[in-house]
């Protein structure tokens, strides 16, 4: 691969309102932002720094940052893959690298990755946690959504839950603990969201605590989140979780999380494709992970009060791949 040039940046995009789950509310979604250039094209990627994982903008741009040398050099997406383990960092990188290949192809990317055409995919909406009260006025709001997804974060969830039923009779229900459960809540909850109409709860206890669903009766599906990172996850998955949710920002990236979907299916896993939030810069190559995915949470824009210059097109909750603009 020819000489290349790296550029990486942190940006700031303010959310419409206030976006809540139970580990804190936040006004504001922080981004780093990496260009990757030839001389005559330059690809982008997103990226969406996590403390859950120790990860700071200085950070991780700082970590890109480091491998300027490597990329002069001539490094590339399979190198990047030795080069940094999965996180947010080498995500940027992967996905700029993937926008990058395509422009110099004259391809797009998910004929790179062999797709033969992308379709539109639909998005669970996300509701913010709050009060009973106001996430059953969430839910009216969003009534003619087909997907919710509902962040709960413990004491109060039943009250949470029946208020969004309530608020949207007709909308396909699924939720988001946060690892904010224990066994007995979740052996508590889950009949009742099943009564309910909820479909499956996304990582009801800590990951370091997950074991205590081996031999669990999960009459509610469940699906691992932070317990799920890249391949090597899997090895730990099996007899505790139904699905897993593969986050760009988990696996380090479109290279990988690419192969861990079909390492997953293999293993009888079913597939949610999610997001942090983050501009569509960062949803774009999602859309190309989540085609045939069960489930799928690509919303961040849609949470934002300002998005890129060249957006995802969103209808409603129908989202539609990405023009080349935007990436790949």
């Amino acid at each position: 691969m020819a000489t290349l040039n790296l550029k990486a940046y942190a940006e700031t995009f303010p959310i419409a309102g206030t976006f809540t789950i139970s580990r804190g509310s936040r006004t504001e979604a922080h981004v780093v932002t990496v260009e990757i250039s030839d001389g005559t094209h330059t690809g982008r990627g997103e990226c969406v720094p996590y403390a859950r994982y120790g990860e700071t903008l200085d950070g991780v741009v700082d970590t890109i940052l480091s491998l300027s040398n490597d990329f002069a050099n001539g490094a590339g997406r399979s190198e990047l893959q030795a080069l940094l383990k999965p996180g947010a960092a080498r995500n940027a990188l992967d996905c700029a690298l993937w926008d990058l290949e395509a422009k110099q192809s004259g391809q797009r990317a998910f004929t790179l990755a062999g797709f033969s055409a992308l379709e539109q995919v639909t998005t669970a909406y996300t509701l913010s946690l709050g009060t009973p009260e106001s996430m059953g006025v969430q839910a009216a709001k969003n009534a003619a959504r087909p997907l919710l997804k509902v962040k709960l974060g413990g004491e109060g969830d039943l009250a949470r839950i029946e208020a969004v039923r309530n608020g949207a009779p007709d909308s396909a229900i699924i939720i988001d603990a946060n690892e904010g459960w224990s066994v007995s809540e979740y052996q508590k909850l889950a009949p009742e969201f099943v009564r309910l109409g909820v479909s499956m709860v996304e990582q009801p206890l800590p990951a370091a605590d997950d074991d205590a669903l081996i031999g669990l009766e999960r009459v509610l599906p469940v699906c691992a989140d932070e317990s799920c990172h890249d391949r090597a996850s899997l090895d730990h998955l099996g007899g505790k979780y139904d699905l897993i949710n593969i986050k760009l920002d988990k696996t380090g990236g479109l290279t990988e999380a690419l192969a861990l979907r079909e390492a997953a299916r293999a293993q009888g896993f079913q597939i949610m494709i999610g997001c942090m939030v983050g501009t569509s810069l960062a949803m774009a190559p999602a859309v190309l992970l989540a085609q045939g995915a069960e489930y799928v949470d690509l919303d961040g824009p849609l949470l934002l009060a300002k998005d890129r210059d060249i957006p995802l097109e969103f209808t409603g909750s129908l989202v539609t791949p990405s023009v080349p603009g935007l990436w790949g």
